[in-house]
């Protein structure tokens, strides 16, 4: 792994102490252009160590994307952030290189991912908790399962419960009641957030899992017959599998994670070295709330409350009480050819924009001055017309101040970054039309004012 310079033999090396203003922004300008002008594909490295794989997540992009931006723009000590985390690639990486790591979301199980993901763990004590409380909530089943019947109407209001009878067969929900139970009664919170993820992790997966589900790692299940899996077996094996390929990252400080909307950070201004982010895609083409419902039900969250939340998720395809911005040129002529197609896709189109256009403005914000921001986004059709999200991202960027640096393209590894539909070579589809490329846009904010 590499081993980070120190911040005086870093300022040697890239050649940029005692330098002016203008010329670290000309060289951080250099290094931004030159590391996206390489090969970003990465296909075929092995992505699944430290804490990486430890749930399922669609779109994730591989982690040495950020790691080789983070390694080569920023030193030891200083913050990356990244405003929509998601599975925390981005911090994970910050964190192995000894940078501070900061991050946002406001989906809730991203937030419980980052809880467990980015907290050190003992394995000694993983272990022994794990089998005590996987004795204690087999007993509860075979001892107690009028109790726990009688606890799944108590804990669930009434659409709750549907979606769950649904999914889910009657002795998996008590084998998950039952567990579940064991975990919220551990004093401990790292082991207590590590065990919600792995909990969460046998119900969110890219194959099997204990729900009647399929596909929930790709956001689009639909339910399939198949034989009962018990949860108690898969917990144990996913335990296993998680503890296999851990290691404990290095930080200069604990991470900062918190519950925030990209559009309206509570960061002061100029206080950030880097960003490094992945936004979703427009239209809910990745609908991650259809898929991690199935989860965090179990935490405590009522369908309704979910459904509300999923409204505010950008790029949602609900056009009630939006904010919609004026549009620089070439980005308002694509949301008007679509408007031309279909009214309600083109609003849906100019939604998306337009939070992003906010986001862009929060993150030009917080970032310091000369310092870049990458915005990593995915190729995206809508009624059969490619809404070139490249170049009106760019163009947007531009508009609220950001210097545009460089767009690199890189090809996406489908076999691994879980997107919605298999890429079977014939494009035949708006999914697989849009999904198997993506853009790396580089940003720089201006050393100085206008």
């Amino acid at each position: 792994m590499h081993k980070p310079r120190s911040g005086h033999v870093l300022q040697e090396v890239l050649g940029f102490a005692d330098e002016t203003p203008s010329r670290k922004e000309a060289s951080h300008r250099q290094r931004l252009k030159r590391l996206l002008s390489g090969k970003l594909d990465f296909h075929g490295e092995y992505s699944n160590y430290a804490v990486h794989s430890w749930h399922s997540f669609p779109a994730k992009f591989p982690p040495q994307l950020p790691r080789l931006l983070i390694r080569e723009l920023t030193e030891p000590g200083e913050i990356v952030f990244d405003p929509m985390m998601g599975s925390c690639t981005t911090l994970t990486e910050a964190m192995l290189l000894n940078r501070r790591a900061l991050g946002s979301d406001i989906d809730p199980l991203a937030l419980e991912i980052a809880k467990a993901k980015l907290k050190t763990i003992n394995a000694s004590d993983v272990w022994a908790t794990g089998r005590r409380i996987l004795a204690s909530a087999q007993k509860a089943c075979d001892r107690n399962a009028d109790g726990l019947a009688k606890e799944f109407e108590r804990r669930f209001n009434e659409n709750t419960r549907t979606f769950i009878d649904y999914w889910f067969r009657k002795k998996t929900q008590l084998e998950l009641i039952s567990l579940v139970r064991e975990i919220e009664c551990l004093l401990d919170p790292c082991l207590r957030d590590f065990f919600k993820l792995v909990f969460s992790s046998i119900i969110i997966t890219k194959s099997g899992g204990v729900s009647l589900a399929r596909d929930l790692a790709h956001t689009r299940p639909h339910k399939v017959e198949k034989k009962p899996t018990s949860v108690f077996v898969e917990f144990w094996r996913r335990l296993q599998r998680v503890l296999r390929d851990y290691y404990p990252a290095a930080s200069v400080k604990d991470p900062s994670i918190f519950e925030a909307d990209a559009r309206n950070l509570p960061l002061r201004d100029n206080s950030v070295d880097l960003i490094v982010t992945s936004p979703p895609y427009a239209s809910h083409a990745i609908d991650y709330m259809r898929a991690h419902k199935f989860s965090l039900v179990w935490f405590g969250y009522p369908v309704e409350h979910l459904s509300a939340l999923r409204k505010k998720y950008i790029g949602g395809d609900s056009i009630g009480d939006v904010r919609l911005l004026p549009m620089p040129k070439h980005s308002g002529q694509v949301v008007r050819s679509l408007s031309h197609l279909d009214s309600k896709k083109g609003l849906v189109l100019h939604r998306y924009y337009s939070e992003m256009m906010q986001i862009l403005l929060e993150m030009f914000r917080v970032i310091k001055r000369g310092r870049a921001v990458v915005v990593v986004v995915g190729s995206s059709r809508m009624r059969g017309i490619d809404v070139q999200t490249d170049k009106c991202l760019s163009e947007i960027g531009e508009e609220v101040g950001f210097h545009l640096v460089h767009v690199a393209e890189r090809r996406m590894d489908r076999d691994r970054r879980m997107m919605p539909a298999r890429w079977h070579g014939n494009g035949g589809n708006n999914i697989e039309l849009r999904m198997h490329k993506e853009f790396v846009l580089g940003f720089l904010k201006p050393a100085s004012e206008p």
